[in-house]
């Protein structure tokens, strides 16, 4: 269960990992909001038709390293990019319609419980990976199509079961495997994952420079041309 004590003015969101192992900090923790801005300015560009057929938009630097995961793949294996940066008008809806399924499966919860809960699986708008085209939701294709990850890209907890956490102990051993491919190739090239998305991997937001101990954020959110 999530948990949102205050501690001063700093609200800490965080749940037990899944494999019993430390905890997972939630996107709409206070520590996350703390973290400084320092935009770089850097455009949104479209991936190109070798991470799919999307065209997402992320930020140039996004790009080149998800370019660098790529080519770290085993052979036969590819990206496939299904969404880059979002618009907070998009951001929004995710973010209603998310807290209404969250209100179903938990009646009562007041206002901080349901943000907290509901950024296991959508962020809060200011510090949005999405929004800032920091992020990437993407997948491991072969040349059949998508591969079995274990489940599929935006089942929330409750409509997996839990099996979205990256870590989650309730998913074959082929998925855990194919998990761990993606977690190394992206990892490798700098990009950092929300533990309750297996799909999520971002590079220079809020979320990253928390995880990886970076002095400030390089990208805050950003208006698409």
């Amino acid at each position: 269960m999530t948990s949102a004590p205050h501690t001063g003015t700093t609200r800490v969101a965080t749940l037990p990992a899944p494999d019993g192992d430390g905890e997972i900090v939630l996107l709409s923790d206070g520590r996350v909001s703390a973290i400084e801005v320092q935009e770089s300015g850097e455009p949104l560009v479209a991936l190109d038709a070798s991470f799919g057929p999307a065209g997402a938009l992320v930020r140039a630097e996004v790009a080149r390293r998800l370019q660098h995961a790529q080519e770290l793949l085993p052979d036969g294996l590819r990206l496939e990019v299904v969404e880059g940066h979002r618009h907070p008008a998009d951001q929004q809806r995710i973010i209603d319609t998310y807290a209404r399924e969250v209100l179903a499966e938990h009646p009562g919860v007041d206002a901080s419980e349901l943000e907290v809960l509901t950024s296991r699986f959508v962020s809060p708008i200011a510090v949005a990976p999405h929004v800032a085209g920091a992020a990437t939701d993407l997948t491991l294709v072969d040349e059949n199509g998508p591969l079995d990850m274990g489940t599929p890209i935006d089942a929330t907890p409750e409509q997996s079961g839990g099996r979205c956490y990256f870590g989650s102990p309730d998913i074959t051993p082929e998925a855990r495997a194919l998990r761990e491919v993606l977690a190394h190739a992206l990892g490798a090239a700098g990009m950092v994952n929300y533990p309750t998305e297996w799909w999520h991997w971002s590079y220079g937001d809020r979320y990253w420079a928390l995880v990886t101990g970076a002095p400030a954020a390089v990208y805050g959110p950003v208006e698409a041309p």
